[in-house]
C-alpha cells in the first residue's frame, strides 16, 4: 500500500502524512528531507554545491533511516538543497532511493512534490494537499513566532510565492497534481477535516486491495 501526498510548502501535507502513517502503522518518508540531507552531507564534507557528479555520489550513498527533521530544517540547508534539487543526476539517484523505500511492508506514506507524478505513479491513493499562498505564509509565520523567534510576514509571503514559482516552473518533475490525485484544499480546513477526508479515501482503497 503506497500513499502519495504532494503539494506546495506549508500546505499541511507533512502533518497529514505523519498522522496517516501513525494511524495505519505505515512507514513515512518526507522526500524533501532526502534533498536536504544530501545538501547537509556536502556542506559537512566541505564539498561544492555546484558539482553534479559529486552531489550525485553523495545522494547515492544517503541513508534514508537517519533523517533528522529538526537538524535538516535549518534555513541554510534548505537554500543549499534548492541548488542541488535541480540537478537531474541527483533527482534520479534520490527518486530511486524513494521508490525502494515505497516498497516497505506493510505500507508507506511518501510526501513531497512529485510522488504521484514521478516517484510512485502507481500509488493506489494520491492526495494533492494545497492552500492559498497567504494562508501558507501565515502558518509559517505563526509557527516561527510560536517558537519564540522573530519573523517578517511579508518576507515569508514573498518566499512562499518564489518557492512555488521555482517548484512549479522547473523543467524536471515540476510540482503539479497527478491526473488521478484527490485535491485537498486546507485553506479553510482543519487538520482533523483533512485527515477525515484522507482516511475515507485510504479505507476505500484498502478495501479494494483486500
Amino acid at each position: 500500500m503506497i500513499i502519495a501526498i504532494d503539494g506546495p510548502a506549508a500546505a499541511g501535507k507533512g502533518t497529514l502524512s505523519r498522522r496517516i502513517a501513525e494511524t495505519y502503522g505505515f512507514h513515512h518518508l518526507d522526500t524533501g528531507l532526502t534533498y536536504r540531507a544530501t545538501a547537509k552531507a556536502l556542506i559537512d564534507a566541505g564539498l561544492p554545491l555546484d558539482d553534479e557528479a559529486i552531489a550525485e555520489r553523495v545522494a547515492l550513498a544517503l541513508d534514508l533511516g537517519g533523517l533528522d527533521r529538526d537538524v535538516l530544517s535549518a534555513h541554510d540547508i534548505g537554500e543549499a538543497a534548492s541548488k542541488i534539487a535541480v540537478m537531474p543526476a541527483v533527482r534520479r539517484a534520490l527518486v530511486e532511493a524513494q521508490r525502494a523505500f515505497s516498497t516497505r511492508l506493510p505500507g508507506t506514506v511518501l510526501d513531497g512534490r512529485d510522488i504521484g507524478t514521478v516517484v510512485c505513479p502507481q500509488a493506489p491513493v494520491k492526495l494533492y494537499v494545497t492552500a492559498s499562498p497567504e494562508v501558507r505564509a501565515r502558518r509559517r509565520y505563526e509557527e516561527i513566532i510560536a517558537k519564540g523567534a522573530s519573523a517578517d510576514f511579508e518576507a515569508i509571503f514573498a518566499d512562499v510565492k518564489k518557492r512555488d514559482e521555482r517548484d512549479m516552473g522547473r523543467a524536471d518533475s515540476p510540482l503539479k497534481p497527478a491526473d488521478d490525485a484527490h485535491l485537498l484544499d486546507t485553506s479553510e480546513m482543519s487538520i482533523e477535516a483533512a485527515f477525515s477526508a484522507a482516511k475515507e479515501l485510504i479505507d476505500a482503497a484498502l478495501t479494494k486491495l483486500r
